[in-house]
């Protein structure tokens, strides 16, 4: 039985050297684009494969640039319905991308991993990953810009340049980027297939019972509450709900309080928070899920009583994945914030049990 045509196509390698594989010769705004394929796959027509490939362009593009005759195969021209095989060369004239509206700005940064195809970042605490709209500024995507230029990959979305995945405003931690639509293709193929994983780390209210369990709830916007997002409840009200799966395991236990290991099986919007607090432990400062603000004088029993943290104690510190061209297994981890770090050595000094 075959393989399912994405899972083959991501062993399809350019023919032409890693560093020349994402641009070509840049010929009277066209841009010529040269794929070697690896694998035949059964049923696996070649407009589809192309717009696998190069999202950005539309499957109605491509199929007129078959025609055309600006897309053939093996120096030869070719039909739509064509089915690439194993040593297929296929090329391609096609328009360049077409230039953002994102404004650069000089906002650090914090490299974690850089080389000439993808980039890692270390996310800060209350910076958004990317504009809705050409006028937003202030957000990674912003600084992005600043720091690469055109070194980043255009993917299917203007105004995520580079962005392979997000993290919630008030989440900070570790952020895979694209330099090349090759190796974006090629992330984003593993998202997908769920080979990513990515481990966060986060303190939450009271003990859950057991010391690890897999939370396999599904989620839906809420009907009530704009940006919160729910498990199922309301059951009178019709309301998409989409599989969510999240691991978690208990690191150290207080009076009170947790620290917890999480891993995200499927990456719906605000799933850990959501999980965390439909199991009665929500993390502390999220307000949005129950979660509550905590002072020193709260903990300790004495000193400030301004709040330590007010939004969600979670922070991704650790992805691993396979290096989109080299395919080489990365570990890339990004350190716990000082901030999360002085909670939970706060609690380890007044609530150890």
């Amino acid at each position: 039985m075959s393989k399912p045509a994405d899972e083959q196509d991501r062993v399809d390698q350019p023919q032409v050297d890693d560093e020349d594989s994402a641009l070509g010769e840049a010929d009277e705004e066209m841009v010529t684009e040269r794929l070697f394929v690896k694998r035949r796959v059964v049923g696996r027509r070649l407009d589809k494969y192309l717009h696998g490939r190069f999202p950005r362009l539309s499957r109605t593009l491509i199929q007129r640039l078959i025609k055309q005759g600006e897309i053939t195969v093996n120096d030869k021209k070719s039909k739509c319905s064509y089915e690439p095989a194993s040593g297929d060369i296929v090329k391609l004239r096609v328009p360049p991308p077409e230039p953002t509206d994102i404004i650069p700005e000089d906002i650090p940064i914090n490299i974690v991993y850089e080389d000439r195809h993808m980039m890692a970042i270390n996310k800060d605490v209350g910076i958004i990953c990317h504009p809705s709209h050409h006028t937003q500024t202030g957000t990674i995507a912003n600084a992005l810009s600043y720091y690469a230029g055109e070194n980043l990959s255009h993917g299917d979305d203007p105004f995520r340049p580079g962005i392979v995945h997000r993290l919630d405003k008030n989440t900070s931690g570790i952020m895979l980027v694209a330099k090349t639509d090759e190796a974006h293709w090629r992330l984003s193929l593993q998202f997908e297939q769920r080979k990513v994983q990515k481990t966060y780390f986060a303190i939450v209210e009271g003990n859950p019972t057991l010391d690890g369990d897999i939370i396999d709830q599904p989620l839906a916007a809420h009907p009530e509450i704009k940006e919160r997002h729910c498990v199922p409840g309301f059951p009178t009200r019709q309301m998409l709900f989409k599989e969510a799966v999240t691991e978690y395991r208990v690191q150290e236990r207080f009076v009170g309080f947790s620290t917890v290991h999480m891993w995200p099986k499927t990456g719906r919007t605000h799933q850990l928070r959501v999980h965390m607090s439909a199991i009665g432990h929500p993390m502390i400062g999220d307000s949005l899920y129950g979660g509550h603000y905590f002072s020193e004088a709260d903990i300790a029993g004495s000193g400030s009583t301004d709040p330590l943290i007010t939004h969600q104690a979670l922070h991704a510190f650790r992805i691993e994945f396979k290096h989109p061209i080299t395919e080489k297994p990365m570990v890339l981890e990004a350190p716990i914030t000082p901030l999360l770090t002085g909670i939970a050595e706060l609690i380890r000094k007044h609530r150890s049990r």
